[in-house]
């Protein structure tokens, strides 16, 4: 597969390896890295090295405390030793979700590395001779999908895969390629008290948004580099058809404010009072209502665009044991206790109680989606999308 896609994550990938962001690898259990805040260029090859050789000795070191376990084909597991896990969950997420991770296994060593989606995804590209990673923990399915051409995913078929929804989870291959976490939908922020002074009602369809009265008072997420952003165009494209979802995009660009590489920018932009509507997810809009702010959280009557939290094991020539227990936890009753306190959707469909934010019958929201073909579709969609974002990308 080709195209623009690939070679913009090259490019990323290039200045990633450029700048030395490497060096975030090698935190410590209680620590996490984003790539965007790292060591100088000198230390990336050192890091880089420390990182594969942590790898190493993990799979040393959890030799001597292992189990077979016969899940579509025999692995051995460590309960020691060290890992390295790139995520692009939310960084007040991560320590919450692994709490129980740390308690069942306090002697394997967590490295976490986080970084948006697209950005997550070329680094791992970037590292394709020499993986750092061992797993990836809760990053965009469709995205994620990405790898299957460098051939940096290793089916595995986790503990309880049985129990996921057959839609949130690759149920096709022998072997998994990848299993979900939770399932997050587009939603908007609005700003009420914004809308009031501005005059104008809270919109509640993506129809109401390309209204000229909205002109100027939408944020929305890049969806070139952006996972929230991807997923709100997909579900566009995918319940308006091609040719109607595009004409649709180009009215809705009209109204747009500023375009943000970061998904939860723009609902926290309208929590702020800095835009009226902020196009982003669920969960983030949920939580801004739930800490008081002036506003409504709407999903769009159309229906939501989604995507899977998604987690899979990369492909290298010595497999940390310590990956396979990792990805058996990451889709626990415990974890998926956990996700379920922020999402009501979790890979296993509905678990728990809903949060506030949410609608009653959350899986109603979300519309029709092929997640393949929303990955087979990402090179064209990011040629088309580009030129809409010029001089509306916001410096951040």
């Amino acid at each position: 597969m080709k195209g623009r896609f690939y070679r913009s994550l090259a490019y990323v990938a290039a200045g990633i390896l450029a700048a030395g962001s490497l060096a975030g690898c090698s935190v410590k259990s209680t620590d996490v890295t984003s790539a965007a805040s790292t060591a100088p260029a000198a230390a990336a090859s050192s890091a880089s090295s420390g990182a594969e050789a942590g790898a190493s000795e993990a799979a040393a070191a959890g030799t001597a405390d292992t189990e077979t376990a016969a899940v579509g084909s025999s692995v051995t597991k460590a309960t020691s030793g060290s890992l390295t896990v790139y995520t692009a969950f939310e960084d007040d997420q991560i320590d919450k979700y692994l709490e129980s991770f740390r308690k069942e296994y306090p002697d394997i060593d967590l490295n976490v590395v986080r970084e948006s989606t697209g950005t997550l995804i070329a680094r791992v590209i970037a590292e394709k001779d020499n993986p750092v990673a061992d797993v990836i923990w809760g990053t965009s399915a469709s995205v994620l999908l990405q790898l299957k051409p460098y051939d940096l995913i290793k089916g595995y078929t986790p503990e309880k895969a049985d129990l996921l929804d057959p839609k949130f989870y690759d149920s096709k291959d022998p072997e998994a390629l990848w299993t979900g976490c939770d399932v997050y939908e587009t939603a908007f922020c609005v700003n009420t008290d914004v809308c009031k002074q501005a005059g104008v009602p809270v919109p509640t369809s993506f129809k109401d948004l390309i209204d000229p009265k909205y002109k100027g008072m939408i944020v929305m997420p890049d969806p070139t580099s952006s996972g929230t952003g991807m997923l709100t165009v997909n579900g566009i494209l995918q319940i308006m058809g091609e040719d109607e979802g595009w004409k649709y995009l180009e009215k809705l660009n009209d109204n747009i404010q500023n375009y943000t590489t970061s998904g939860s920018r723009p609902a926290k932009m309208a929590a702020a009072g800095e835009c009226a509507i902020g196009i982003s997810f669920g969960y983030r809009c949920a939580q801004l209502l739930q800490e008081g702010n002036p506003i409504q959280v709407v999903f769009p009557s159309e229906g939501c665009g989604w995507d899977v939290e998604a987690n899979c094991l990369i492909n290298k020539k010595e497999i940390n044991p310590a990956a396979y227990t990792f990805l058996d936890w990451a889709i626990s009753d415990e974890a998926m206790q956990e996700y379920a306190t922020e999402y009501p959707i979790t890979g296993r469909g509905v678990v728990g109680e809903i949060p506030e934010g949410y609608s009653d019958k959350p899986l109603d929201n979300l519309c029709d989606l092929d997640l393949e073909k929303a990955a087979e579709d990402r090179d064209a969609i990011i040629d088309k999308f580009t030129p809409l974002l010029s001089g509306k990308v916001a410096s951040e």
